[in-house]
């Protein structure tokens, strides 16, 4: 017998091992994924709570006189989501913001686009992509903001869902998708 032969006769409990060795890989990358996902959207038990200053704050609005007021949001479902127009994935996801938006303020919904940007940028990024629902102007203080919410490493984009009683119902560092939004939708 050759060489060759004797290779060919081996049992192939290698190729079956090695099947094996990939779908546990996979599985547990799928559930790596899967507990991350659940992490960067979790609600911590202790961070629930607003800041009791919250309801106070006030920002100026880009395209308008009067300030927007927190205060006025009280009582209602909100969407807040910290962006910039230097941000690719902020913007991206504004489309899709503006349509929960417009589908959802028949339920009682609020969304608020809170920018950590220039106003002259913010100004001009409106005047080509108008948006139905209100941005106020967070400036630098909107990192600051951000992380009192729960986004510790103050990145963006950043969402996080206030329930009419007040607390925070869930929370997201980056993108926002439709799965996102669907299910933030249930939860108010």
């Amino acid at each position: 017998m050759t060489m060759t032969q004797e290779a060919s006769t081996e049992p192939t409990t290698l190729p079956q091992t090695r099947r094996r060795l990939l779908i546990a890989a996979g599985g547990a990358a799928a559930a790596g994924g899967l507990g991350l996902g659940w992490w960067r959207t979790r609600v911590d038990e202790t961070a629930s709570a607003l800041p009791a200053s919250f309801w106070q704050l006030e920002f100026d609005r880009p395209m308008a006189e009067a300030p927007l007021q927190m205060s006025a949001q009280r009582g209602r479902p909100v969407l807040i989501n910290f962006w910039a127009t230097w941000c690719p994935p902020c913007v991206e996801e504004l489309p899709l913001i503006n349509s929960f938006f417009l589908q959802n303020l028949p339920k009682g919904w609020q969304v608020i686009g809170l920018a950590v940007d220039q106003p002259s940028a913010v100004r001009s990024f409106l005047t080509k992509i108008p948006l139905a629902f209100e941005i106020g102007m967070a400036g630098l203080n909107g990192t600051d903001l951000s992380k009192s919410l729960g986004n510790i490493s103050g990145s963006l984009p950043f969402s996080v869902v206030i329930g009419a009683k007040g607390g925070i119902l869930a929370r997201k560092l980056g993108r926002l998708t439709q799965v996102d939004l669907n299910a933030w939708a249930q939860l108010a």
